[in-house]
C-alpha cells in the first residue's frame, strides 16, 4: 500500500496545477463507465478484488466552518487541510494540503506516523512542531492561529483509472460514509452515517483533456459540477 506515493499522488513538493472535473451520476452511469474506461485505461494497480479501495479522510476546519463555506461559495484561493489513509491500513497515513487558484487544483502531502496522528487525534498539535516537516508546520501555525481542528470524517470506495497522454486520472466514488467522532477515522468499523444514491465521477488532467477520454465520459444529461464530498457531508 505503501506505493500510493506513485502516479503523483503526493510529495512535498508543489505539484504543477490540474484541472479537475466532477460529475453527480447515477447508478446506471456508473455501470457503463465501469464497462468503458478499462478497454482504453490503465486499471488502478492497488485495487483489490477488482472492486477499487476505501479511501478515509479526516478534514479540518476552524470554529465557523471557514474551509466549508468558502467551498460552497466558490472563493478562489481556498485551501483545506486532511489526514487521509487507504483500506484502514493505519501503518499508512498521509497529511495532504489542497488548494485551488485560478481554476487549477494544487496538492502538498507527507506521510505521518501512526503515533503522531493518535497525538493530533487527542488534541496535541505540538506533534507537528515537533516532526518539524514544511506542511507540518503550516498545519500547526494555522491549529494556533486559525483555530483549524479534526471537524468531519469521510469514507468512501474508489475505483480508479490512468490514461496517460495528458496524465489523467479518472475516479468512480461511492458508498459515502461519515461521522462527526474524529476517532473513528483509526478505527476500522464503517462510519455510521450513509449517504445513500451518491455517486461521483471525477477527472483530472494536466494541460489537456484527450478527445478520446471526453467522449468516453460523456453522458446524456450530465455537467461537472463543484461537488465536495467534505461539503456534502457537513451539510446531510
Amino acid at each position: 500500500m505503501h506505493s500510493f506515493l506513485s502516479k503523483g499522488v503526493g510529495s512535498m513538493r508543489e505539484p504543477q496545477g490540474r484541472h479537475e472535473l466532477k460529475h453527480l451520476i447515477n447508478y446506471c452511469d456508473m455501470l457503463q463507465l465501469r464497462s468503458r474506461l478499462p478497454l482504453v485505461t490503465e486499471i488502478d494497480e492497488h485495487a483489490t478484488a477488482g472492486n477499487g479501495y476505501r479511501v478515509k479522510s479526516l478534514y479540518f476546519d476552524n470554529y465557523n466552518d471557514r474551509a466549508l463555506f468558502e467551498k460552497i461559495d466558490g472563493v478562489d484561493g481556498r485551501e483545506k487541510f486532511r489526514l487521509r489513509l487507504y483500506n484502514n491500513d493505519t501503518s499508512f497515513i498521509r497529511l495532504e494540503k489542497k488548494s485551488k487558484h485560478n481554476g487549477l487544483c494544487f496538492k502538498k502531502s507527507i506521510v505521518i506516523a501512526s503515533s503522531e496522528c493518535v497525538r493530533l487525534l487527542d488534541g496535541d498539535p505540538e506533534v507537528l512542531k515537533a516532526n518539524g516537516a514544511p506542511l507540518c508546520l503550516e498545519l500547526y501555525a494555522k491549529m494556533r492561529y486559525q483555530q483549524l481542528r479534526p471537524a468531519t470524517v469521510v469514507d468512501y470506495q474508489r475505483e480508479a483509472f490512468f490514461y496517460v497522454p495528458g496524465n489523467v486520472r479518472l475516479t468512480l466514488d461511492y458508498d459515502l460514509r461519515t461521522g462527526s467522532n474524529i476517532r473513528d477515522f483509526l478505527s476500522p468499523q464503517p462510519l455510521p452515517v450513509p449517504l445513500p444514491e451518491v455517486y461521483i465521477l471525477e477527472v483530472k488532467y494536466d494541460n489537456f483533456l484527450p478527445e478520446l477520454i471526453r467522449g468516453l465520459v460523456a453522458l446524456p444529461n450530465r455537467r461537472h459540477a463543484a461537488f465536495s464530498k467534505y461539503a456534502a457531508t457537513r451539510i446531510i
